[in-house]
Formats: structure tokens, C-alpha cells, sequence
């Protein structure tokens, strides 16, 4: 599985034409496809190329909800 960083996942921000990807728990999912995530963003808050656990442990819908992404790798530290 793919190793990230937390530099290496402000590379896929959706922007550009390159993918959106976002950190949850450790893992990194592609919400690419999703209309939820047009270019990078969801509910004008939330940022693809980010890691985003903090932000969606205080969101309105659970975590269960990235279930329907695919993951593409996992968030390591730097170094």
C-alpha cells in the first residue's frame, strides 16, 4: 500500500486535474469521483490533500461515510 505524508497529500488537492485525496485514521482515501468533493472541496470547509481526522470527528455524519472510498494508501509521519 501507497505511503503518504503529510507533504507528499498536499500534491492531490483536486485541483488542477490532479486527484482528491484526504487522510482519515491513518488511511488515505480518493474521493476523486465523488460529486461530494468537486474540485477538491466539500461544503466549502473541508480541503482534499489534507489530512482530515480532526475535522471529521466534529462533522455531522460519522467517518462510516468514507467507507465508500477507495483507499489508496496510509498517512505516515515525516522523516
Amino acid at each position: 500500500m501507497r505511503r503518504f505524508t503529510r507533504r507528499d497529500l498536499l500534491a492531490f488537492n483536486g485541483k488542477g486535474g490532479a486527484p482528491a485525496y484526504l487522510a482519515c485514521d491513518g488511511l488515505v482515501y480518493d474521493a476523486t469521483q465523488s460529486f461530494q468533493w468537486q474540485k477538491g472541496e466539500h461544503q466549502v470547509v473541508h480541503r482534499a490533500g489534507e489530512d482530515l481526522t480532526l475535522a471529521l470527528a466534529q462533522a455531522p455524519h460519522g467517518t462510516d461515510l468514507l467507507a465508500r472510498l477507495p483507499i489508496v494508501g496510509v498517512l505516515v509521519d515525516e522523516g
